[in-house]
């Protein structure tokens, strides 16, 4: 009897640092406010062409340079970047994949809230993939990070039907650590949401022309 009196409490307390772990986890999603904060004061836009750092961030990933300086002091591929409004985000990718975990959900629906805020309606957004220093290669990480970033973008865009044309998804893998003291840290595979640039002001459309009055039908003599 006593063996099951413990084996109970066992359970029970298992149970209750399970409990204690699933609210940890739902105490750390951010608030919108949190997210619209941090991303709201845009100054002005960095000079990146992102068709060309993706290609950057592929040939820097793939070449096998003999006198590789290593994560700790590889030079950042966009160091512009580090200018604009930063969100940072811990989200929970199932290993090796870019499927997001059920923890993350409420998270993406924050950063989808902020994103359409009054304050951030005027711009448009980069989503940028990270990776930290693993066993895969460079090149497996810069691709893996770019299909995280379009999976974050994907589901902006068909589940809460933010434009796509304020999004810009790109992957910078072991590119651009974001703790370079320790390469390996989680820190390192956090997704960023970046304020990049305004939106183009849509020309004002000039008022319609009145229609022309009916002629009135002459009359039968």
């Amino acid at each position: 009897m006593r063996a099951k009196g413990l084996s109970t409490a066992g359970i029970g307390i298992a149970l209750g640092f399970a409990l204690l772990a699933t609210a940890a986890r739902a105490q750390t999603a951010p608030t919108r406010d949190d997210i619209v904060g941090k991303l709201n004061h845009f100054e002005e836009a960095a000079e990146v062409d992102l068709p060309a750092l993706k290609q950057q961030v592929m040939e820097r990933a793939k070449a096998r340079i003999k006198n590789d300086p290593g994560p700790v002091n590889r030079p950042l591929i966009a160091p512009d970047l580090a200018k604009l409004p930063a969100f940072n985000a811990q989200i929970q990718f199932d290993a090796d994949t870019p499927i997001i975990q059920p923890d993350s959900y409420q998270t993406v629906g924050r950063i989808a809230d902020a994103l359409v805020h009054s304050s951030l309606l005027p711009y448009t957004f980069l989503i940028v993939g990270h990776v930290e220093s693993n066993s895969k290669t460079r090149e497996a990480n810069a691709i893996l990070s770019q299909r995280r970033a379009d999976a974050i973008r994907d589901v902006l865009v068909n589940t809460f039907k933010i434009s796509t044309k304020r999004l810009h998804p790109i992957g910078l893998g072991e590119e651009q650590f974001l703790d370079r003291a320790k390469p390996t840290s989680a820190v390192n595979g956090q997704l960023q949401i970046l304020t990049y640039a305004k939106l183009p002001e849509e020309p004002a459309h000039p008022a319609a022309a009145p229609a022309p009055a009916a002629k009135k039908p002459a009359k039968k003599r």
